[in-house]
C-alpha cells in the first residue's frame, strides 16, 4: 500500500513545494536507486541477523523516513528522505519474498501467487487511500505510510517466527556472482527495461491526467485492482497452458502496444485512464510470471536470487520517472510513453534472444498455482 499511497499527490507536491515535474519525479529515483543498490547487501544482512530482524529493521527505517518526509519543508529534503526509505524498502522486499517462498510447502508457485496477490491488493488500495488523505494535505499520505508500516512492524514482530538452527552467512559478493548465471542475468536485464514501462505508467501518468488527488487515486485504484486480479487468476491460468517464457513473450508486446496507445491518447483523459487500467491487467501477469521464472530459473538460494534480480530491475524504475518528465518537457506528453513502449520491446528482444538460456524457467506452471488460489480463497472466507 505504501508504494501507491504517494502517487496521487505528485502534482500537489510539485505545486506546494514549488518543484518542477522532473524534481518531483526524483522522489521515485532516490527511492528506487537506493532500493536497487541496497538489494545487493540484503542477503548478506539477513543471513547474519535473520529474516525476522531484517524485516523489522526495514519496516522501522520506512516508518522513520516516511515521518521525516511528512514533516519536510522542501522537495530536496523529501528526495533525500525517500532515499532512506528506499534502504528500508530493500531490506523488507527481498527478505519478505524469500521468507514467504521459504515457508511454503512444496514448490514456490503457490507462495508467489499469494505474495503477488497481497502486493496487488496493496497497490490497488494504496492510491485510493492516498487520494483521500491527499485531499486534506500532500503530507497526509506520508503520515498514512507511517501508520501502515507501523502496523506491518507489529504484525511481523508478533506473527513471524524466528528461524531455528544455525544460519549460514552469505558472502557479500553472492548477489554479484549470482548475476553471472545467464538465466538470472537475462531475466534481470529484461526486468530492468520492463520496469521502465511500469514506472512511466505509474509515476508519470498523474501529471498528464490533470486530475486532483482523489481523481488520480481512483484511476490508480482501478489500475491496481486490475493488476491484483490478473496476478491471482490470469497469470496462473496462462502458466497452466503454456511455458512461462511464452507468457512473457505474449504479454510484453501487448504492454508495448498499450503504452503506445497511452501516448496517442494522452490528451484525452478517458482514453489515458483506459490505457492505465489495461496496463494494470498486463502488469499483473508480468509481475507474477517474472517472479516465478526468477525463483525457478536457478538453484541459487532464494534470498540471493531475489536480491540480485531486484537490484537490477529497480534501476530501471529509478531512471524512468525523471527521464519521462524531462522528455515531456522537451517534446510533449506523448514521447514518454513512446520511450516506455520502446523499453518494453527491448525487454521482449532480450528474452527472445536468450530463450535457450532460460530453459530452467521455461516450464509450465503445473497445478501449483491452483493450490495458491485455493489458499487465498480459503483465507478470504
Amino acid at each position: 500500500m505504501g508504494i501507491g499511497l504517494v502517487d496521487p499527490i505528485l502534482p500537489a507536491i510539485a505545486d506546494s513545494l514549488q518543484a518542477s515535474p522532473v524534481e518531483t519525479e526524483l522522489l521515485f529515483t532516490s527511492y528506487l536507486l537506493v532500493t536497487g543498490l541496497a538489494m545487493l547487501v540484503t542477503s548478506w544482512i539477513s543471513s547474519r541477523i535473520g529474516a525476522k530482524r531484517t524485516l523489522l529493521l526495514g519496516l522501522g527505517l520506512i516508518v522513520v523516513f516516511a515521518l521525516l518526509c511528512a514533516v519536510s519543508g522542501s522537495v530536496d529534503a523529501v528526495i533525500g528522505f525517500r532515499a532512506g526509505w528506499g534502504l528500508g524498502n530493500a531490506l523488507f522486499i527481498s527478505t519478505a519474498l524469500a521468507t514467504i517462498v521459504g515457508a511454503a510447502v512444496g514448490r514456490s508457485g503457490a507462495a508467489i501467487v499469494l505474495y503477488e496477490a497481497a502486493l496487488g491488493l496493496g497497490i490497488a488500495i494504496g492510491p485510493l487511500l492516498g487520494g483521500l488523505l491527499g485531499e486534506v494535505s500532500w503530507r497526509g499520505p506520508f503520515f498514512g505510510v507511517v501508520v501502515l508500516m507501523a502496523i506491518g512492524f507489529l504484525a511481523v514482530l508478533i506473527l513471524v517466527r524466528d528461524e531455528g538452527g544455525a544460519r549460514e552467512p552469505m558472502p557479500l559478493s553472492a548477489p554479484i556472482r549470482a548475476l553471472r548465471r545467464p538465466a538470472l542475468a537475462l531475466l534481470a536485464v529484461a526486468a530492468l527495461f520492463y520496469n521502465i514501462g511500469f514506472f512511466v505508467l505509474l509515476a508519470f501518468s498523474p501529471f498528464p491526467l490533470g486530475f486532483g488527488a482523489m481523481g488520480i487515486g481512483l484511476t490508480f485504484f482501478g489500475w491496481g485492482a486490475a493488476l491484483a486480479i490478473t496476478s491471482v487468476w490470469a497469470a496462473p491460468a496462462l502458466m497452466r497452458r503454456m511455458s512461462r517464457i511464452a507468457v512473457i513473450l505474449i504479454t510484453l508486446p501487448l504492454l508495448a502496444v498499450d503504452l503506445l496507445a497511452a501516448g496517442l491518447t494522452v490528451a484525452n483523459p478517458a482514453g489515458l485512464v483506459t490505457c492505465i487500467v489495461i496496463g494494470g491487467l498486463l502488469l499483473g501477469v508480468m509481475n507474477t510470471v517474472l517472479t516465478e521464472a526468477v525463483m525457478e530459473s536457478t538453484d541459487l538460494p532464494r534470498a540471493v536470487a531475489s536480491s540480485a534480480y531486484s537490484a537490477v530491475r529497480f534501476l530501471g524504475g529509478a531512471v524512468a520517472p525523471p527521464a519521462a518528465a524531462a522528455l515531456a518537457h522537451a517534446f510533449g506528453d506523448t514521447v514518454p510513453y513512446l520511450f516506455a513502449a520502446t523499453s518494453v520491446l527491448i525487454a521482449v528482444l532480450t528474452v527472445a534472444a536468450g530463450h535457450r538460456a532460460l530453459a530452467g524457467a521455461d516450464e509450465t506452471g503445473g497445478d501449483v498455482p491452483d493450490d495458491g488460489e485455493a489458499i487465498l480463497i480459503g483465507d478470504a472466507a
